[in-house]
């Protein structure tokens, strides 16, 4: 599968993805969800203009037949397409009951609560099944219990992509439904919390699964980052930090535990964070009958003093922590793991300066390789399970964007292969 997929995304692959997707999300394939990227990585336009050719098209904005998406909201049926042009819609709030609904965002429109609410939940509020929302800004949902949400999923099975979803008191709120798979994808999530500890950037309930890659999850007020109670969770290549001023509890927190798949991703806690653990599994208590994390080729930068990169709980039944880079100071597991092949590096005296041999940049948060690093040419195969190979094969690039991951010889530690881009 990995070859073919491969020769997929160099190709272009251009039949994409609305097809794929709503197959994923019939099959509930765990494990395919989180393989099935390459042959949707830069397709999200074919997606839309397939669904154009067989839908009906509702489209919003100045001149058009429906001013505001509630007022699309309002007469959609289900499989059809919402297309909202450019520009502000100020205090507009919906609840979409549509199924199969893609919602399309011509230039980013920005969609701003300013406080407005539907049903006291939140800005957009979904209950039907495979939705499909692209390219929307989305901010100030505020409610009078503290937990409004921009996006409110109540349904079964939801895509989110390239959507930019700030200052919410949450940002992407998801219910319990054991049928439903949720995706995100190239989405920037900022300043989202109320500062209670209880509202995060992302949140998602229980449910079958949650992919989030190629994300850039930054900011959390005092909550989490990205927390999910999904059976199975794909964390893969994206950008999750505090970076300077940041003030989240936990980068990652899986409290229910579940299987865990966290790969390529750029994990940094700042000297602010709230929480002295960056990334936290079962701390809630182990609910699903399987209890896996395999952190496989992430860099973690620990800012924070004193800090521990990951908490596992007791009874965890398999931990893999292989090809990491761990830099700063800190204890690297509190629980039990297997710990193979990762790099620990100690942080610089004086990290305004950012020079350290590792990494690029660290005062710009820039974690890709030197030719002087330590970690080149150092990792090992970290394996499969179930068929799924557990081994990179992309890698973040800055800012929303993903990249094939290329191994010259032995595979890096880390989430980068160094790839001669100078010091």
């Amino acid at each position: 599968m990995r070859q073919s997929l491969l020769s997929l995304l160099e190709r272009g692959v251009a039949e994409k993805d609305l097809g794929l997707m709503r197959q994923q999300m019939r099959d509930k394939a765990k494990l395919f969800i989180a393989c099935c990227w390459l042959a949707c990585w830069h397709c999200g336009a074919a997606a839309f203009c397939a669904s154009m050719q067989t839908a009906n098209v509702l489209r919003v904005g100045r001149d058009q037949a429906w001013a505001t998406p509630s007022a699309a909201a309002s007469v959609a049926r289900d499989g059809d397409v919402i297309e909202i042009a450019q520009g502000q819609y100020d205090g507009d709030v919906a609840v979409w009951p549509q199924s199969h609904l893609v919602i399309h965002g011509i230039d980013r429109p920005h969609i701003a609560a300013n406080g407005a609410h539907a049903q006291g939940k939140g800005t957009w509020i979904f209950t039907g099944e495979n939705i499909i929302i692209e390219n929307i800004e989305l901010s100030g949902s505020r409610v009078p219990d503290g937990n409004g949400a921009a996006i409110r999923f109540e349904g079964t099975s939801i895509t989110v992509r390239d959507c930019y979803i700030h200052d919410n008191q949450n940002g992407f709120l998801c219910g319990e439904n054991d049928q439903s798979d949720v995706r995100i994808e190239n989405c920037e999530f900022a300043n989202n919390g109320a500062g209670d500890g209880q509202t995060h950037n992302i949140y998602v309930g229980h449910v079958n699964s949650l992919t989030v890659q190629f994300s850039y999850v930054h900011h959390a007020i005092i909550g989490h980052n990205v927390k999910s109670r999904a059976a199975t969770n794909f964390i893969l290549y994206n950008r999750i930090m505090d970076e300077a001023d940041g003030t989240s509890s936990y980068a990652i927190d899986l409290p229910s535990g579940g299987q865990g798949f966290i790969i390529g991703n750029l994990i940094q806690q700042g000297p602010d964070a709230d929480n002295y653990n960056a990334m936290s599994f079962g701390a809630e208590g182990l609910d699903h009958g399987r209890n896996e994390l395999y952190v496989i080729n992430n860099t973690f930068v620990n800012d924070r003093d004193p800090g521990v990169f990951m908490r596992i709980v007791d009874g965890t039944s398999i931990v893999r922590v292989i090809n990491n880079i761990f830099y700063g100071d800190g204890k690297i597991v509190d629980g039990q793991a297997l710990l193979l092949a990762n790099l620990t590096v100690p942080k610089v005296t004086d990290p305004s300066l950012g020079k350290t041999a590792e990494f690029l940049d660290v005062a710009q948060y820039d974690y890709r390789l030197t030719s002087e690093s330590s970690a080149i040419n150092k990792g090992i195969e970290p394996g499969t399970v179930n068929g799924y190979d557990l081994k990179p094969v992309a890698q973040y690039i800055h800012p929303l964007r993903g990249q094939k991951r290329l191994a010259v010889g032995t595979i890096d530690i880390g989430a980068y292969e160094y790839m001669n881009v100078g010091k």
